[in-house]
């Protein structure tokens, strides 16, 4: 039977906080919310994952803020490459969805409590701090589409990345592997609640002044390599 992801309660704290001193159990009622973010930027790399999911969204990171200043994920380090990638902060403003001007979006939310919430910062630091270390696993869509979990080390595709993020923080979204979750599980998942949904640069909030301002480097995005060179040298 194929296992299926989806939510499974775990407790991770008593609710009267015993055991506890009274300040780790007043800590432990506070709530934080985490959020991911599924866009589709209709790329011919992003089609081709598209045709494996089956689903209207293709990749996945996961967003600390509701304005969206601050979110990870597993993807291009550079807009015109999409085999470069790895571990990356992504930048709304001046990063590669700037290229892809018409990417559409949903957003939704997670509450979390503080630990779990300080667990997946901590989880997200590992992950900065030897972002070198890391690359994109490639091979594991393959295993998506052949619903056979490919690990490989050091290598994560943008779902698995951030369904590891939740795993390693306590989280327990699910029975299925991480190397099998696609970006729609996150849109199925009963406990995320929707924030937006639409085209990502019509999120009202978004810094519209930072939006009004020019990409260095935009005219080069989509040049071919030699017209890029010719350029480049004043040929």
């Amino acid at each position: 039977m194929t296992k299926t992801f989806k939510y499974k309660k775990v407790e991770i704290d008593s609710p009267t906080g015993k055991g506890k001193n009274t300040g780790e159990a007043m800590i432990d009622k506070k709530r934080k919310t985490v959020y991911v973010l599924l866009t589709d930027t209709g790329t011919l790399f992003t089609k081709i994952i598209k045709w494996f999911t089956n689903a209207p969204y293709n990749h996945v990171s996961i967003v600390f803020d509701e304005k969206l200043d601050e979110i990870y994920s597993f993807g291009r380090k550079y807009p015109r490459n999409p085999l470069i990638a790895g571990f990356i902060r992504e930048d709304v403003y001046f990063g590669t969805y700037r290229y892809f001007y018409n990417t559409r979006c949903l957003l939704s939310k997670i509450d979390v409590s503080s630990k779990e919430y300080i667990r997946i910062r901590n989880v997200i630091q590992s992950f900065n701090n030897n972002k070198d270390i890391y690359s994109y696993n490639l091979l594991g869509l393959v295993g998506v589409a052949v619903r056979r979990p490919i690990n490989q080390r050091n290598k994560y595709f943008c779902s698995q990345f951030v369904a590891e993020v939740f795993e390693k923080s306590g989280l327990n979204l699910g029975d299925l592997p991480s190397a099998l979750v696609t970006p729609n599980d996150f849109l199925m998942h009963p406990r995320f609640e929707l924030v937006y949904e639409g085209r990502l640069y019509d999120y009202p909030l978004l810094d519209h002044v930072m939006l009004s301002m020019p990409m260095a480097g935009f005219e080069y995005a989509f040049m071919p390599p030699f017209e890029l060179i010719k350029k480049k040298l004043q040929l």
